[in-house]
């Protein structure tokens, strides 16, 4: 399978000759489902670049119980935060799909690190990484299951014909049981529809209220 740098965003902006002086460093593994990129604790001296499938990262609570933080379809940069900081992976990286990694030495691209639109390009992608984490502290403290499920359905409706209803439960911290429950009372109140896995917004105001409201409306 072919990669390019450049579709990468944090890439996006570089010149034709830095891209493949990196490009050249780029050592590619495949992994099939259900693989595990690194654990909790772990380090690297490697950026990890998801080039092909879908990935997940969660931690794992002192009573064993498995926190979703976020997923991420390639192409897509994994750890951003812990590569750059050189701490350890704050949570486990485990394969939804089938995928492949680019590990690129972080001491290349801390080479770059004078060129102005990429350190620009950088602390975005670092910005936008630590409000991953502010949704998440928001989404596990506040948000009830049908709030959480009315969020996922809102901001990324594809993951319904992307990945499993169990693989999606477990993406949002709740049992299939719930989530089957939830989806069928939403069909049931016509806010959507759910044909071959397709699943189509009806009433988005009324799903956003629920996000809003925690609960469903009574109306």
């Amino acid at each position: 399978m072919e990669f390019e740098l450049k579709d990468v965003t944090l890439f996006s902006r570089l010149s034709k000759e830095q891209l493949e002086t990196l490009q050249f460093h780029v050592h590619v593994r495949h992994y099939s489902k259900d693989s595990v990129l690194f654990y909790e604790g772990d380090k690297s001296a490697y950026l990890q670049i998801l080039l092909g499938g879908t990935v997940r990262l969660y931690k794992t609570t002192a009573k064993g119980s498995q926190i979703h933080m976020h997923h991420f379809t390639a192409p897509e940069i994994v750890a951003l935060y812990a590569a750059f900081e050189k701490v350890s992976f704050p949570a486990t990286c485990e394969f939804l799909t089938d995928g492949m990694i680019g590990f690129l030495p972080l001491e290349k691209v801390y080479e770059l690190l004078g060129d102005s639109d990429f350190s620009m390009t950088l602390i975005s992608a670092l910005t936008k990484r630590m409000k991953l984490l502010s949704d998440l502290f928001h989404r596990e403290t506040i948000y009830t299951s049908e709030a959480k499920i009315a969020d996922v359905i809102c901001n990324n409706p594809t993951v319904f014909s992307r990945l499993k209803n169990t693989e999606i439960a477990s993406i949002l911290n709740i049992t299939p049981e719930t989530l089957s429950r939830t989806l069928t009372k939403f069909k049931n109140k016509k806010m959507i529809s759910i044909d071959h896995h397709v699943l189509t917004i009806l009433q988005k105001d009324a799903l956003i209220e629920i996000i809003e409201a925690n609960i469903i409306s009574k109306h």
